[in-house]
């Protein structure tokens, strides 16, 4: 009976279906929200896009842009963007990722852009940098791009407490070595949200590069995706969770002399594991152009070009 109502009133109003539907799933996961989510979800039967744990796995033609953008204003929801422009990332990538992120990321609701970075003045010198929402906070350079990957764990939980969680009802997290070329909106908010890896989502998983290393607090022998940890994000409270979890088990690890396989983003896919993530962003939401697009049918930021040589310091 209940199969029988859906269809016909998917069949009957298909307007009151997408706004009941989006309000179910804006709220929170359970059977009656993905039954009645049946409607988007069958729009990619090429890919998969729902976890075992009941996750929604955000591709394009999944949802209705208007409906979650006009619910995240009548709840006057609030973004803040962080983003580490370190050494010389700043002179090669800010500028770029910042006046791409204007164009498309959260258009529509108020965000906060927090770059943190340890040359402030030339930051200052970038003309985006004019615009009142965007805030810059010195933070120390680490001899090597390893610690400096790992230690923004720390810092992104002391600006969550200190300030973001007073202001803001959710935080993304992002590396500033990316473009965004598409659409990046209020689909992506959620609870907690974590991205599939582009070089990894078709792989089995015994391809994973987990760290393996039993002496690493990141280790894992088992898990249920490959996520990248060069976006993620959530509300205030989830992410300074995920930030805590990674930053004392990094610590953890230096103190036993031991460095995870990929730094963060192997702490990250142990939290993952541990905290299964309430969202799934496709690879569509950070895509490696040297890769064949297949089921990607829109790429929404991608990976900017990459001079290691030029940017790491040994």
């Amino acid at each position: 009976h209940i199969q029988t109502s859906l269809v016909l009133f998917i069949t009957l109003n298909i307007n009151n279906f997408e706004q009941m539907c989006f309000k179910i799933v804006f709220k929170s996961f359970n059977p009656l929200s993905l039954l009645l989510c049946f409607f988007y979800f069958r729009a990619r039967p090429d890919v998969q896009t729902l976890t075992s744990w009941n996750a929604s796995i955000l591709w394009e033609l999944m949802f209705n842009e208007h409906l979650y953008d006009n619910a995240h204003k009548e709840a006057k929801s609030k973004v803040a963007l962080t983003v580490f422009a370190v050494g010389r990332y700043l002179e090669a990538y800010l500028n770029t990722f910042l006046t791409s992120a204007k164009k498309h990321f959260m258009v529509g609701l108020p965000v906060t852009y927090f770059v943190f970075t340890d040359l402030p003045e030339k930051a200052l010198n970038i003309t985006v940098f004019h615009q009142h929402n965007i805030k810059i906070i010195k933070v120390k350079k680490y001899n090597r791009w390893q610690d400096i990957s790992m230690m923004r764990m720390k810092t992104i939980s002391e600006v969550i407490d200190t300030v973001l969680q007073h202001n803001f009802n959710y935080v993304f997290c992002f590396d500033v070595d990316q473009i965004f070329t598409a659409r990046f909106g209020s689909e992506a908010l959620g609870e907690s949200v974590a991205l599939l890896h582009a070089h990894y989502y078709k792989l089995p998983k015994n391809r994973f590069t987990y760290d393996r290393n039993p002496k690493s607090k990141a280790c894992m022998t088992e898990g249920d995706y490959y996520y990248h940890a060069a976006v993620f994000g959530g509300t205030c409270k989830k992410v300074k969770a995920l930030a805590d979890y990674c930053y004392l088990n990094i610590m953890e690890d230096k103190m036993n002399d031991v460095e995870a396989l990929w730094h963060d983003e192997s702490h990250l896919n142990k939290y993952f594991w541990l905290n299964k993530p309430t969202k799934l962003l496709s690879p569509e939401y950070c895509w490696d152009r040297s890769l064949p697009k297949n089921d990607i049918l829109i790429k929404r930021l991608v990976w900017a070009p990459k001079d290691y040589k030029k940017l790491r310091i040994p």
